[in-house]
């Protein structure tokens, strides 16, 4: 990707979007889910409905695949295989979304097609038509659909047309915020397989702009303006972290950036685009919450914090940290590439939906 990038033959994220295309899969039924490729208010769905009858309302998950902002699509094996399990397990319709992707579309497209699909998904006459139980709704996501899981259970709270609460939010090894890139994870899991920060840092760059001028700012930390330095309070890691993952690392506060970079590409201060950055008010009217976090995970911390942010504020949260895990780990649950720790924090995913949603 980085050679084809150099020689002006193809953007690096389209060279690197080559991998998702080889991952698609049709959409196909089984003997226990139906599955279909479809719209939600003109934004590509594919939908999962158990095929078995059910004993009175169903369940419902609208789900956001990971991969950047950049890459990944709901049609890939891996996201397929999940989202036809969880409905057949949970006897569940899953919406999974395929939202538009950067450096096409940035920020705030992909967060809108999420978000709308999931208003128009909330709508009664839409929830009866599938049978759902409006009181059995969750948003889940994984890595960057985990971002945008968190972002649009935050924004609908703030819209008064959506009259449907979610039942609960599920975020997988979340990216929450991309003001401090140089948190204790991202020191740590600097150069892991998978996500190693050098590619994170593209990720979030890419979702606002190819400007090579703000992917080198945020490699050096430097991207955030003094005037938006109220905004650290929101990431601090020096309270936020508990002492076992802040190890030796010493908190030494921001180090500002150009206000003109910020003004150019507002989004990246956006809670929109970073989580994180919700107040506490509005944190405390959010659901019940899951999420998972991997030690070998640049994007550990993230998660982390957040849940110290919502249990601060009131919210209850089930936070299952894994040790032995890295970044995108339950993407392995398949042949070739099929890991025993995958299937075991999926088994403890899905365990957690069954009881809880």
């Amino acid at each position: 990707s980085a050679a084809l990038d150099l020689l002006g033959l193809m953007h690096y994220m389209n060279a690197m979007k080559l991998i998702t295309v080889i991952e698609t899969v049709t959409a196909k039924s089984d003997e226990n889910v139906t599955v279909t490729d479809t719209e939600f208010n003109n934004v590509p769905v594919r939908l999962y409905l158990p095929r078995k009858a059910p004993d009175g309302l169903r369940r419902a998950m609208v789900y956001f695949h990971g991969g950047g902002w950049c890459l990944g699509d709901a049609r890939m094996k891996s996201y397929d295989h999940m989202s036809r399990h969880v409905s057949n397990e949970l006897s569940a319709v899953v919406v999974s979304v395929n939202y538009r992707l950067a450096p096409e579309h940035r920020f705030p497209v992909p967060f809108e097609d999420v978000y709308s699909v999931t208003k128009f998904f909330l709508q009664s006459s839409v929830l009866s038509q599938y049978g759902v139980d409006p009181a059995r709704v969750c948003v889940a996501g994984d890595s960057a659909g985990g971002n945008l899981a968190a972002a649009v259970a935050q924004q609908l709270l703030e819209d008064p047309e959506v009259k449907t609460k979610l039942k609960a939010q599920i975020l997988l090894y979340p990216a929450l915020q991309p003001l401090d890139l140089d948190l204790p994870s991202y020191r740590d899991n600097d150069n892991k397989p998978l996500l190693p920060r050098s590619l994170m840092v593209r990720f979030w760059s890419e979702y606002f702009t190819s400007d090579p001028s703000l992917r080198e700012a945020m490699a050096s930390n430097k991207h955030v303006p003094a005037e938006s330095g109220h905004l650290f309070q929101f990431v601090n890691w020096s309270h936020l972290l508990p002492a076992g993952m802040r190890k030796g690392h010493v908190y030494a506060g921001p180090t500002y950036g150009s206000a003109a970079l910020a003004r150019r590409y507002p989004g990246f201060l956006d809670p929109r685009a970073a989580p994180l950055l919700a107040s506490d008010t509005q944190l405390r009217r959010l659901p019940p919450t899951y999420i998972l976090t991997c030690e070998h995970d640049v994007l550990r911390d993230d998660g982390v914090m957040y849940v110290q942010r919502l249990r601060d504020a009131g919210v209850t949260v089930t936070h299952h940290h894994a040790q032995d895990a890295f970044h995108g780990a339950l993407m392995f649950i398949l042949w070739p590439f099929e890991l025993a720790v995958g299937h075991r924090l999926f088994n403890s995913y899905v365990e957690w939906l069954n009881e809880n949603l």
